[in-house]
């Protein structure tokens, strides 16, 4: 990849084009996946320090999908996310590195409901492209694992069998593009 200097600036994240998801094993057996389809972020990438690009994101909670109507409702419920009290999940990085020339490291503040807590996400830069529409566009995939109940998501069900029924440990991924902003004169 060499020089990043050139992609230094501000973007802004395309949720048309952006996925941010998750997976937590259901009933020991089987993983439930789902996405928040409705989120909106800024990254700053400084293409000569790595160190210094930060990221900010918003996700809506109440978007939640995991193509169950049921399972989203209880997702969004007070068992859960309590979506009309906290209807925002959110992501404030603190520290960027660059590992190597396709590898990112960024760590930042999660908030969930009205727990705060670190989180590292690696990084694998995607490459970057102008669009058909003449934006300059990068793209990262990203993933980081988590315990849901360091941000107090602890409903879950025994199972008769033993075990219970939603895993502690959840997966979350995220597919971002991002446009970069023009400068307006």
């Amino acid at each position: 990849m060499g020089d990043l200097t050139a992609l230094t600036g501000d973007y802004t994240i395309d949720p048309a084009h952006s996925s941010i998801g998750f997976t937590v094993r259901h009933a020991m057996v089987t993983n439930v996946r789902g996405s928040f389809p409705e989120h909106e972020g800024t990254l700053h990438l400084d293409g000569a320090d790595p160190s210094r690009s930060t990221a900010s994101i918003d996700v809506t909670i109440a978007s939640v999908d995991t193509g169950k109507t049921d399972r989203d409702a209880h997702l969004r419920s007070a068992d859960f996310f309590d979506a009309e009290t906290y209807p925002l999940m959110t992501f404030r990085s603190t520290a960027a590195e660059r590992v190597d020339e396709e590898h990112y490291r960024i760590t930042g503040d999660l908030t969930i409901k009205d727990v705060t807590r670190p989180i590292t996400i690696d990084l694998e830069f995607n490459g970057s492209a102008t669009d058909a529409f003449g934006n300059e566009r990068v793209g990262f995939e990203g993933r980081a694992e988590l315990l849901r109940s360091d941000w107090g998501l602890t409903w879950n069900a025994a199972l008769e069998t033993g075990g219970v029924m939603v895993s502690d440990k959840a997966k979350l991924t995220f597919d971002i593009s991002a446009i970069k902003n023009t400068a307006q004169g």
